[in-house]
This record gives C-alpha cells, structure tokens and sequence, in this order.
C-alpha cells in the first residue's frame, strides 16, 4: 500500500526541516512525500530543494500561490498518487521512526476507512517539553456536537474517500479540517480505528489558538461545520470544551 504524506508550507525555514527529516525516516519503504509551498520567500524552497536527491524520487514539490492553507491541502490531495493520504504541518515532526509503518499495518484490515491517534504539543523552545498531551482515544463522532475532533494531523483516510465526499471547503478560515472529519466520519460513517500511539509532536502557537478573535471564528465556523451536517449545537455548548482542556494541561504538567 502506497501511502502519501502532504505538507503545506509557507515561510517555515525555521522548521520545516525538521518535519522533512521526520518522514525521510520513517521505516515504511512505499511512501510518497508532497509538498505544497505558497510562494514563499525566507528560503523554505532552498531546502525543499536540498532534499530531493535524498528522498530519489519520493518527494515531490510545488510553489505557486493559493487561496489559502485549505486549498493548499487539496493541491497536495490532488498531486498525491498514494492510496492513503496523511496530513503534516510544516512546524510538526514524527518523533518516531515507525509511525507510518503501524499506521499502514492499521489499514491492512479492509473494513478499516480510517485511523486516528494521539499528538503531543510541545514548546517551541524545548521540544522535550510536552504542554499539553491531546489523546483522541475517547473519541466518537457525538463529541462533534462539544467542538471536538480527533487530532487532525492523526487523520489518514483513503484518496478515494476525498474524490467520493469532497476535500476541504475553501470559504473556511480556520474549521475546515473539523468540517471535514464530520462530513467523513459522521455523515458518511466512514469506519475508523484509534491507534494508542503519539503520531507527531506539536509546536503550540498554531492559527486557531493565536487569539480570542481567532477563538471565537474557530467556534462559530464550527457551529456551521455541525449545521451543514446535520449536528445541533451553539456557542454556549461548544464553551464547555475549555474545562476539559484545562485539565488536560494539569494532568500534563502533573
């Protein structure tokens, strides 16, 4: 099984080697790499450039511009010639070498649509520093309804499933990651397993946390996510999402 992993970037020099280190050694042999660069102009692309001999063929690459971070994803969709696709952020990095390996075992079960797992969100500073642990083991698509997700960058599900049920929306600022996992996993009951491993480690200080404005979009785009789709729920419900991430922090920081 060919699995293919995008990462959308723009102007992360200052990271995204780590996350093209992090794929170039995972021990699965029949992986794809595609990039997705927005134009940028800090030298993200000299070094995209750097690792294409080294990955002999596996790596393909585009920079032009986009309408945004969403439709980046779907170009890579598109571009990628794997069966199944996984999703890496530019400053995120597989911290274990056998991550895409256990996830490719995951799909060797035909009843299998999808897998979902665990991240830990590290500091930016000390990337030994786990802030906060965000387990997806006690997920199920009710918990849509709360505002929650199993964690994204865990998500991999087959190419085909994006060309049947659609790809990300593009007029979603920041949700159309949740939008779309309710879409897959909720109203087309794609079935999915939970896999009891930490995927990838996180930096913290990503869109939807950056502020109270961006909060607040995050939560209304989420609402109209559940609407689209056939889920009730308001601003108030979603609110009480914020205790259990309370918490989770505490029990990491114990």
């Amino acid at each position: 099984m060919k699995i293919s992993i995008i990462t959308v970037v723009y102007n992360s020099s200052l990271t995204i080697r780590d996350t093209i280190e992090s794929v170039l050694s995972q021990s699965y042999d029949n992986l794809e790499y595609c990039i997705v660069d927005g134009d940028s102009t800090d030298g993200t692309l000299s070094i995209i450039k750097e690792y294409e001999q080294k990955f002999k063929g596996k790596l393909k690459w585009v920079s032009d511009s986009d309408t945004g971070i969403y439709d980046a994803m779907n170009k890579g969709i598109r571009m990628a010639t794997g069966d199944v696709i996984g999703i890496i952020n530019s400053d995120d990095f597989y911290h274990k070498t056998d991550v895409i390996e256990q996830i490719a075992k995951a799909f060797e079960n035909n009843d299998i649509q999808a897998t979902i797992a665990d991240v830990r969100f590290v500091n930016p500073d000390n990337l030994d520093r786990t802030v906060r642990y965000y387990s997806s083991k006690k997920f199920t698509v009710n918990r849509f309804r709360f505002g929650f997700m199993p964690a994204h960058p865990t998500f991999f599900t087959y190419k085909k499933n994006f060309e049947k049920y659609g790809y990300y929306q593009t007029d979603y600022k920041i949700a159309a990651d949740f939008e779309l996992l309710i879409r897959f996993l909720y109203t087309n009951k794609l079935k999915f397993q939970y896999l009891p491993i930490d995927v990838m480690k996180m930096r913290t200080g990503g869109m939807s946390t950056a502020s109270w404005k961006s909060n607040l979009l995050l939560n209304k785009e989420i609402v109209r996510g559940c609407k689209e789709n056939g889920i009730y729920t308001n601003l108030f419900i979603l609110s009480l999402k914020y205790f259990v991430k309370v918490f989770e922090l505490i029990i990491t920081k114990e």
